[in-house]
């Protein structure tokens, strides 16, 4: 089953954005990447990372543990009203777009990949 594994949010400075929400939350940086926080007990216990972008809009990221299991919550989130959505993917994507039944944006991520 996925989780929420990241919130990916818009801001316009991704510096003082994690500044605020590093002290709002105790959250702490990744160390691998400057525009992402991570819950000072990791994202398997405390909760989701937090992703920082200037141009993307803000959406959940879920993760699956693999690319079976993400292929199988696709399938299911389909089924239950979710749409695959046109999307322009790097070579490498490790991710899905959909919309859920309102039209709000999401992606499924095969957290292996």
């Amino acid at each position: 089953m996925v989780r929420i594994g990241s919130v990916v949010m818009n801001v316009a400075d991704i510096h003082r954005a994690k500044g605020f929400w590093a002290a709002a939350l105790g959250y702490k940086p990744s160390g691998g990447n400057d525009a992402i926080l991570i819950p000072r007990d990791g994202v398997d216990v405390g909760g989701p990372a937090l992703l920082f972008d200037e141009g993307d809009r803000m959406h959940l990221d879920l993760w699956a543990a693999n690319a079976d299991e993400q292929q199988a919550e696709v399938e299911r989130l389909v089924s239950l009203g979710a749409t695959r959505v046109d999307w322009t993917y790097p070579e490498d994507a490790d991710f899905v777009v959909l919309a859920d039944t309102e039209g709000n944006l999401f992606c499924v991520v095969n957290a292996e990949g």
